[in-house]
């Protein structure tokens, strides 16, 4: 009997520290959008010097891989918050809820423009969506024979079309995992690609050929993933004129002294196109939250009650100093209502 009590009492001092270590993290976890990461940075920043509360850790993970870690499961070695550059995906909330993640609150924060820049040292680029999507597909109209599709054949801009530069076709863009390479195959190379009739009809016939199609990016040096780190793609611009980047608008507008952004079918972006949705390639921006983690890491309520301030991602707030693009004022009171009620998503 002795020897079961001090087998169980030794046992029970190996497995304490660990529970302890598990409950013991006294700062909020955040990761997600590269995007969004600037403005849930700034956020962290002001809460951490004006509660009580530690400075919350931000993380840019990409889009995809910010759900991958939010999903994973409840506890704190798991994050509280994810940043996410376009809505979250119906696979992933189920993924959410298959790992116990039940109750997921989304806030969305404002709006951004998917931007085309370049260095000043060059001219704007003024493109259309087909343009685009000519110079970046896999797969193409074949010149000769337009209903067939070839492996991409254009080099320089002009070979898309002939009223753009003869500069050698060069974009920068972000990897599959990010929620910026999501809404620029939605919004810009999908359209693109059904401006061209018989690719249109394809959809009708054959889905997933039409997907494949319109979205699958040239892998032959066009287009280079340049990681999840949209300021890397702002310093390499800087030292490469002839080359294109894509990335969100709060960059550019950081970057106006040395950059400048491609018209997309004669709209530049800028505050006022993206909150009256002129420019084309506008879109939401969310943050969400695991419902459980409220309570048990401290600050949560106070965090989100913070980013959904007036002063923050309000008209006047010191987001807009960031390139957010505030969403009207009656759907900030409703993001907000449901926000401090953690009102969590019930479907897509």
């Amino acid at each position: 009997m002795y020897r079961k009590s001090l087998i169980a009492a030794i046992t029970m001092a190996c497995v304490a520290p660990a529970v302890h270590a598990q409950s013991a993290r006294d700062y909020i976890n955040i990761v997600g959008s590269s995007t969004v990461f600037p403005f849930t940075s700034t956020v962290a920043e002001q809460f951490g010097r004006a509660s009580t509360f530690k400075t919350p850790k931000v993380e840019s993970t990409g889009t995809g891989g910010g759900m991958k870690l939010f999903c994973a499961g409840v506890g704190v070695q798991h994050p509280d918050f994810t940043n996410a550059s376009r809505r979250i995906k119906a696979s992933e909330l189920a993924d959410c809820r298959k790992n116990g993640v039940n109750e997921v609150v989304e806030i969305k924060i404002g709006f951004d423009g998917i931007v085309l820049a370049n260095a000043k040292a060059s001219p704007v680029y003024r493109l259309t969506r087909k343009d685009i999507y000519l110079a970046l597909a896999r797969q193409v109209p074949d010149p000769a024979a337009p209903t067939r599709l070839v492996a991409n054949p254009y080099k320089a801009w002009k070979d898309v079309n002939p009223t753009l530069s003869a500069v050698r076709i060069e974009v920068l863009g972000p990897p599959p995992t990010s929620g910026t390479r999501d809404s620029f195959l939605e919004q810009v190379m999908e359209p693109g690609c059904t401006s061209i009739a018989w690719l249109k009809s394809l959809k009708d016939v054959d889905e997933k050929r039409y997907k494949q199609v319109c979205t699958t990016i040239r892998e032959d040096g066009a287009f280079i993933e340049a990681g999840e780190n949209d300021n890397l793609i702002v310093q390499k611009l800087a030292a490469n004129p002839g080359a294109l980047g894509i990335f969100g608008y709060s960059f550019l507008e950081e970057n106006l002294n040395t950059l400048h952004g491609s018209t997309i079918e004669g709209v530049t972006p800028d505050f006022d196109t993206i909150s009256t949705g002129k420019y084309p390639v506008s879109r939401a921006m969310y943050v969400y939250v695991k419902k459980a983690h409220v309570g048990m890491i401290p600050g949560m309520k106070e965090f989100i009650t913070e980013y959904t301030s007036e002063k923050a991602f309000g008209e006047e707030g010191y987001l807009v100093d960031k390139g957010l693009v505030p969403a009207p004022k009656a759907e900030r009171e409703m993001v907000r209502r449901d926000a401090v009620a953690l009102t969590g998503l019930k479907g897509l």
